[in-house]
C-alpha cells in the first residue's frame, strides 16, 4: 500500500526529492497509527480474512516499528497486558501510551493521584524494557486555558516528570508563548496536529518544546464529522500525496531540533490510517517500519 514514485503527485515528489537529508539526521524517526485493532481493517484488508485481535499486532509489527495504544485511554493500563504486547513485537518496536480517560476528560479532583499510581504501575514493563516512547496526554477541547486547568496540568506534568511525556491541546487557547516556554522549560514535547481549520481547534503548527523528541498527529481533515461529534464520521479521512506533503518542510524543520520524532495516523474508519502512514513513510525516504 505504501506510495510508489509512480502514484506519487508532482508535488509529493518534487518535495519528497529536495528533502533527501530528514532521515540521515534522525535515524529514529518513526512513523505509525493510533491503535492497531481494528475490525474494520480486516475488511479493508490490512489484514487477513478473519484474523483475530490477539493476533493483529505481530502483523502489524512487520509494517510499522511504533503504534500509539488508545485502549489505555478508555481503561487503565494492566501490567500483564503490556508484558504480552511486548512478547508478540520485535525489541526495537516502540510504543507511546495514551493517558487514561480519567486523567484527561473525567478528572476526579481529589483521587486521580491515586489513578496516576495505577497508570505508572500498569506501563512499568515498557518503562523497563525501554520500549516507552512517550506518554501522551490529550485534552479535550473543553480544557481551555484558565487557572484550575494551568493548575491541575501543571501537577499533573510533575507526577510524569521522570517520563517522556507529549500533550496534545484540542483548545486555541494554548497555543500561546508562555505555554510553550514551559513545556520547553520541563522539556515537555507539544504535540504538532493536523486536524480541520476550525474555530477554536489547536492550529497547525511545527513547534518544537523538546530537543529530545517532535510529535505528529494526523487526525483527518473531515471538517463536518468534527462538527457532529460522531467519532467514526470525525476520524474518517483519506489524505492525499499533496496533503501530506504540506507536511514536508514542517517535519523537516521539527527534525532539525529534536533527537527523535514520532508521526502517528488517527484516521483508522476505513483503514486510511495505515495506508497513509505507509504514503508518508514513502515520501520521507524511510524504510519499512
Amino acid at each position: 500500500m505504501s506510495a510508489s514514485a509512480d502514484t506519487m503527485t508532482p508535488a509529493a515528489r518534487g518535495m519528497a526529492a529536495d528533502r533527501p537529508g530528514i532521515t540521515r539526521r534522525i535515524p529514529n524517526l518513526r512513523v505509525g497509527t493510533s491503535g492497531y485493532a481494528y475490525p474494520e481493517w480486516v475488511t479493508a484488508g490490512f489484514y487477513p480474512t478473519s484474523t483475530p485481535s490477539e493476533k493483529m499486532l505481530p502483523l502489524y509489527a512487520r509494517r510499522f516499528g511504533v503504534t500509539e495504544l488508545n485502549f489505555t485511554w478508555y481503561q487503565m493500563p494492566k501490567a500483564p497486558a503490556m508484558v504480552r504486547m511486548r512478547e508478540r513485537v520485535p525489541e526495537a518496536f516502540g510504543f507511546a501510551v495514551k493517558l487514561t480517560r480519567t486523567l484527561t476528560h473525567e478528572i476526579d479532583p481529589h483521587g486521580w493521584r491515586g489513578q496516576m499510581t495505577r497508570y505508572r504501575d500498569g506501563i512499568a514493563p515498557l518503562v523497563q524494557s525501554a520500549q516507552l516512547l512517550a506518554v501522551l496526554v490529550q485534552l479535550p477541547p473543553s480544557f481551555r486555558r484558565r487557572a484550575p486547568q494551568r493548575r491541575y496540568l501543571a501537577e499533573l506534568l510533575d507526577e510524569l516528570a521522570d517520563l517522556p511525556v507529549a500533550v496534545e491541546f484540542r483548545h486555541s487557547s494554548w497555543a500561546t508563548d508562555r505555554v510553550f516556554a514551559e513545556l520547553e522549560r520541563r522539556r515537555v514535547t507539544l504535540v504538532a496536529v493536523d486536524t480541520p481549520a476550525l474555530p477554536g481547534l489547536f492550529p497547525r503548527l511545527d513547534v518544537v518544546t523538546n530537543p529530545d523528541l517532535f510529535y505528529l498527529r494526523f487526525h483527518g481533515r473531515n471538517a463536518r464529522g468534527w462538527r457532529s461529534g460522531n467519532m467514526q464520521q470525525q476520524f474518517d479521512y483519506d489524505y492525499t500525496d499533496a496533503e501530506l506533503a504540506e507536511w514536508l518542510p514542517a517535519i523537516e524543520t521539527m527534525a532539525s531540533a529534536a533527537q527523535s520524532g514520532l508521526l502517528f495516523f488517527n484516521n483508522h474508519v476505513r483503514a486510511q490510517a495505515p495506508k497513509n502512514a505507509e504514503q508518508l513513510t514513502a515520501q520521507l525516504g524511510l524504510g519499512g517500519g
